[in-house]
């Protein structure tokens, strides 16, 4: 049986976000897979890496959690608003205390090269842009997007990392957004 889990990167609990993880939920479980859901802006950790990788923080039991979360899954799903072309801050700091040496990678003694400790998942990253999807790329080059899918999972192994843009969010009906909630399900459930 696959294992999903859907990673809530927006830090509002009552964001389009959340309806767009339960669309993928309930999409997913039509083909009978087990999902675990972690809501970032539900966790008590500290979002600040306050020494960089000089000194490691305790991780909080939340994090620990998550960590677990994240290793016992084959495919991760990324559900996140794009803001100033990136990661929102509590996503951005989760990605920092959690993908560390020794737990998503592991850089090898006298060596530019690293181990890749999430080797064999997949991964889907679905973002809301307040833009068309084609426009963020072309414009920006989709920074959120090379930051999460090559900066952080293909750096730690993940190697299939598809990508669906929501958006114009801002502005959008209820009809539109109730068609992205279904584009979603649809999504989760091949």
């Amino acid at each position: 049986m696959k294992k999903i889990v859907i990673l809530n990167g927006h830090p509002n609990p009552a964001s389009f976000t959340k309806g767009l993880v339960e669309a993928y939920e309930k999409g997913a479980k039509t083909k009978g897979v087990e999902i675990k859901t972690i809501t970032i802006a539900d966790l008590a950790f500290d979002s600040n890496l306050r020494f960089g990788y000089q000194k490691r923080m305790e991780l909080e039991p939340d994090l620990l959690d998550a960590i677990q979360t994240i290793q016992w899954a084959d495919h991760l799903v990324w559900i996140h608003p794009v803001w100033w072309g990136g990661l929102p801050a509590l996503l951005k700091g989760f990605i920092d205390r959690t993908f560390l040496p020794g737990i998503t990678y592991q850089y090898r003694e006298n060596s530019m090269l690293w181990d890749k400790l999430l080797k064999g998942k997949s991964a889907h990253i679905i973002t809301t842009l307040d833009q068309p999807g084609w426009y963020y790329r072309l414009m920006y080059g989709r920074p959120s997007v090379n930051q999460l899918k090559k900066s952080t999972l293909q750096f730690c192994g993940v190697s299939k990392v598809k990508v669906t843009y929501i958006g114009i969010v801002r502005n959008s009906t209820a009809a539109q957004r109730v068609k992205w909630l279904k584009k979603v399900e649809q999504l989760a459930a091949r």
